[in-house]
Formats: structure tokens, C-alpha cells, sequence
């Protein structure tokens, strides 16, 4: 059953008080909801968009994070997802060279998954509210108050996981959004999901000037052809996609004949503008910020899916991962004994 509220009205929804409140409902956010409800905290999530939805992500997870979703509720085993083993990388003038990955990926799409752990979420107990677009978080008299349009809900805890550029950044001037545009800071993403023939194990990085695109298998024998590259380059093409796929991406022979022999799933791609790759702060107006909100990963590292669902922090002479929810721990201790 769907947590669904009319925001569209002119009344104001209020939400009682929650321990945590979650803005922003992708791997991040959905991840920390679930931790959240089943540790026993009172958890609400706003997402702006409706599940299902696409969006711009390479749909690729590492295998290491295979456990931590079965932990969280998804049936990895019983999906029967593509598991990906070999890497491919190109050169833009086609040379090429491939290697295996010996812990390997699977793949999976935001579409399916993102709706699939929103299910998890609610059946753990976390109040989730769809086309919910928040306008502020205000923290005053030791209490966060969620505010929107339509509604107001207030909590202990406040999270930011609404990815990579969303209103409040803007709302709040973020150091990041305030910087000239540099190297760092003006990419675009496309997406689409395609059909083609392309073995099911491997994943490829075809890079082009200023610029790769990665394909890979997710579930029903489709792919994700997802690309990155600079503002620049649209703005050469005429602010045409289909210029600059033609113009530039396909100097890349593999990208050629990829772009030539697919078909494209959906009418339009998925995309998404203003990236920036320079440095977030944690915490922004009192509120934790996880997942992309706290920092982008620079291109060609790869392994986005399983950073956004888990915080890697070092001990002395051991790596250790931590959930999100352990510093959300951290801040409901730290308030307990304050107060």
C-alpha cells in the first residue's frame, strides 16, 4: 500500500514528530529508511518523484554490495540478474584493451530497483511520501521541521540524500553551486536503455573526447547505455544530443556502430545537467548529507550504486564499512547524552 498524499491542495498536511525524516528516495535514501525503521527508529522519506522512475545511473553494482542488499530485503537470488565479469575500455580512435573483474557486478535498473526497496521501505515501517518536493529544512529549538509546499513534518534527525543537484542546494548556497563553472563542475548525463547484441558479462567504458559512455546488461536482456561529458561539448553540438552522439561520441568506432545498430527503448533519454565533481561539505544547516548530496565520485571510478548505500570509513589497519545509519546512531547518542 502506497503512503500517497494530495500535496497539490491549498491545505497543509502535517506530520506528527519523527526520530529521522529523509529527503531525497534513491539507493541512499531508501537504504537509510530501511536501517532506520528496523533498528526502531520512527522514519519518514519524501521523494518528489512517483515510483516507478528512470534515472541517470550506470546500473551497475559491485558484487561486494550483493549481501547488504539480501540484508535489506531484496531477493538478489532469486532476480536472476545479469552478473557482470569482464571490463572492456576504449580509447576514442578505438584501440581497446579488456580485463576480467574478479569480484565482478551485477546489474540491475533505478527503475526496478529504486520501486522495489520504496516496497521494502513501507513494509518496514517507513512512512514514505511520493511527489513530495521539499522547499527547506530549518533546524530550531533542537528540532528539524521538513517543510514543503504542502506540508510540514518535523523529526530529531534530518537526512539530505536528494543526489547530485536538487533546489536546496541552491535554497541553502552550497559551497559547490556557488563556484564559477571550471572542469569540475559542468557536466551532463545521458541515459537510455536500448536492445542490442552485447554479451551479457561484460561491461564496457568507451571514452571519447571529454567524455565516456559505459553499456552494460540489467534485467530482461536489456542494457544501459549511460554517457558523461562536458556542458561544452552539448553547447558545440547546437544543445543537440543528437548532434553531439553523432558529431562526437561516434568518433569512437565501438560507439558507432552501437548507436547505429540499437533500438532505443524509450522515446527520449534521461538526463540531467550541472554536475559538479568539487568537494561537498557533510553536513549542511545541521542536516546530514549521504549519498551523492555529500560528494560526487570523479569519473571512470565507478562503483557509485554501493557508495550511495554505504559510508567506507578507515580503522587503523583494517577497512571497515559503515552503514548510514551508524552516524545516524552517532547523532541520536550524541543528542541523548547533550540533553
Amino acid at each position: 500500500m502506497s503512503d500517497e498524499h494530495n500535496l497539490d491542495d491549498s491545505r497543509i498536511v502535517q506530520f506528527g514528530g519523527y526520530d529521522i525524516a529523509i529527503v531525497g528516495g534513491g539507493l541512499a535514501g531508501l537504504a537509510l529508511g530501511i536501517q532506520s525503521a528496523k533498528a526502531g527508529y520512527s522514519t519518514i522519506l519524501f521523494e518528489k518523484e512517483k515510483y516507478p522512475f528512470h534515472k541517470v545511473c550506470g546500473e551497475y553494482i559491485s558484487v561486494e554490495s550483493w549481501n547488504f542488499l539480501e540484508d535489506l530485503g531484496v531477493p538478489m537470488s532469486q532476480m536472476n540478474l545479469p552478473i557482470i565479469r569482464q571490463l572492456l575500455v576504449t580509447a576514442p580512435n578505438g584501440k581497446k584493451v579488456e580485463h576480467g573483474l574478479p569480484l565482478g557486478g551485477v546489474g540491475i535498473s533505478r527503475y526496478k530497483l529504486d520501486a522495489l526497496m520504496a516496497e521494502i521501505a513501507r513494509r518496514a515501517g517507513v512512512h514514505v511520501v511520493e511527489g513530495a518536493r521539499v522547499d527547506n529544512i530549518v533546524f530550531e529549538n533542537e528540532v528539524f521541521n521538513v517543510q514543503s509546499a504542502g506540508f510540514n513534518a518535523n523529526s530529531k534527525i534530518a537526512a539530505g540524500t536528494f543526489g547530485k543537484r536538487s533546489n536546496l542546494d541552491i535554497k541553502w548556497k552550497r559551497n559547490f553551486v556557488l563556484q564559477k563553472q571550471n572542469k569540475l563542475n559542468n557536466y551532463i548525463a545521458v541515459k537510455y536503455h536500448i536492445q542490442t547484441n552485447w554479451p551479457h558479462d561484460l561491461i564496457a567504458l568507451h571514452n571519447f573526447r571529454n567524455g565516456y559512455c559505459g553499456i552494460s546488461q540489467i534485467e530482461d536482456g536489456n542494457f544501459c547505455l549511460c554517457y558523461l561529458t562536458t556542458a561544452k561539448n552539448l553547447a558545440q553540438s547546437g544543445n543537440s544530443i543528437h548532434q553531439m552522439e553523432k558529431n562526437i561520441l561516434c568518433d569512437n568506432p565501438h560507439l558507432r556502430k552501437i548507436f547505429g545498430e540499437c533500438r532505443i527503448l524509450y522515446e527520449t533519454p534521461v538526463t540531467i545537467s550541472q554536475i559538479s565533481f568539487s568537494k561537498k561539505n557533510q553536513v549542511e544547516h545541521h542536516a546530514l548529507m549521504i549519498g551523492d548530496a555529500a560528494g560526487m565520485i570523479t569519473p571512470l571510478c565507478g562503483n557509485g550504486m554501493s557508495m550511495a548505500m554505504k559510508i567506507i570509513n578507515k580503522e587503523p589497519d583494517e577497512g571497515i564499512f559503515f552503514h548510514p545509519l551508524q552516524n545516524v546512531n552517532k547523532f541520536l547518542i550524541s543528542e541523548m547524552v547533550t540533553k
